[in-house]
């Protein structure tokens, strides 16, 4: 059985991910591929009311150890339902956000610690990594002004928002091999043809 490949969509707020992700997608697919566009959370029924609770205004919000239980029971639920069997079936899986939301949001912006979100995370992933990573990266300051939407993240303070980056930016110094880390400040058409030249020989196409 074919194996296919998983794409995980990293950044702060406001960096693009959703639009780069329709993009890549509409690209791979004129070239015959099949591709699966989801997300964290809310990649399955399971996970879309996971997804309310977690991003919900409504008060008192979820103790940051009870976030971080949400989002591993969504990804747990997401690989079992969709990613697994996506990817035994030769597809390719563009998700935005996954394990590195997850430790970049709750290990160091919520500080619950590094190591510990890191072992639980690998715990639900059983073995599954992404393939390759890509980080839209761009100033916070931009992210959150083209940031759409009015859920608890984007209503977080300046500082949490620059923890979370500084995070993406040092989880993708560790593992260069997997992570492509791209200037989201440009234009959409730029930011695609980066992300193409890294997708496509990753997947065996040519640019």
């Amino acid at each position: 059985m074919t194996q296919g490949h998983l794409i995980a969509f990293e950044g702060i707020e406001g960096a693009g991910k959703s639009t780069q992700i329709t993009l890549l997608a509409e690209a791979l697919r004129q070239r015959g591929l099949v591709v699966r566009q989801t997300r964290e959370p809310g990649g399955t029924s399971l996970g879309a009311e996971i997804r309310k609770l977690v991003l919900s205004l409504r008060e008192p919000a979820p103790a940051p150890l009870a976030e971080l239980l949400l989002y591993l029971a969504d990804r747990a639920q997401h690989l079992g339902e969709l990613i697994v069997p996506a990817l035994k079936r030769g597809e390719v899986v563009l998700t935005d956000r996954f394990s590195a939301s997850t430790i970049v949001y709750q290990g160091y912006a919520r500080d619950l610690g590094l190591q510990r979100v890191i072992e639980l995370d690998a715990l639900v992933r059983n073995g599954v990594s992404p393939s390759l990573t890509l980080l839209l990266d761009c100033p916070v300051e931009i992210g959150l002004g083209r940031a759409e939407g009015d859920d608890r993240f984007h209503r977080e303070q300046l500082a949490f928002h620059e923890k979370v980056r500084a995070g993406f930016l040092a989880l993708a110094g560790r593992e260069p091999e997997r992570w492509k880390c791209i200037d989201a400040q440009t234009n959409a058409e730029t930011v695609h043809a980066e992300v193409l030249s890294a997708v496509l020989p990753l997947i065996g196409l040519a640019a």
